[in-house]
């Protein structure tokens, strides 16, 4: 849900809490409230960040952008939720060729835990390209040699060859 979903939510909710505590229903109050709660929970803990993953994977980067800076502090996200933020973060600032940005949230990115290697190992291979970029070879090497140590994918594999070999040019 979005932000204005959730506060619409909510303002039914106190609606009914009002009508609920005038009738009498003192029960139904303590589910009114259990609502509420976790409507005003699941915006600083979850924010938007599954709709923007949504529109991330079909590649609708204004809306993922829109979506994102719905949320005001980032810092109250579940980890389970602002790696996720901080990934999407780093792709739309890459897209916007603010690579000193991008590699901000993606160091934050791969600070965080991740359920699965393959979703780290993007990360990784993100910061290895921006660091491609500004002609710091030896960050390079070091984020693959990370990376290498994960379980890649074929296309994360061949990702990384690339790099290598870019990298073998240079020196």
């Amino acid at each position: 849900m979005n932000t204005k979903i959730r506060l619409i939510i909510i303002a039914l909710a106190v609606i009914l809490l009002a009508y609920c505590l005038v009738s009498g229903y003192f029960y139904a109050c303590v589910y009114v409230l259990g609502l509420i709660g976790y409507m005003v929970w699941s915006q600083y803990r979850d924010g938007t960040v599954f709709l923007a993953t949504q529109a991330f994977h079909k590649q609708d980067y204004d809306k993922t952008k829109n979506l994102l800076s719905e949320i005001k502090n980032p810092d109250h996200l579940r980890k389970g939720r602002r790696n996720f933020y901080e990934f999407m973060m780093g792709n739309i600032a890459l897209k916007e060729d603010r690579i000193d940005e991008a590699e901000y949230h993606f160091q934050l990115a791969s600070r965080l835990p991740w359920r699965k290697d393959y979703e780290k190992a993007m990360v990784l291979i993100n910061l290895a390209n921006i660091n491609l970029r500004k002609k710091e070879y030896e960050r390079t090497e070091a984020y693959l040699s990370v990376a290498d140590k994960l379980a890649l994918t074929e296309r994360q594999k061949d990702i990384v060859q690339k790099i290598k070999k870019e990298i073998e040019k240079y020196k």
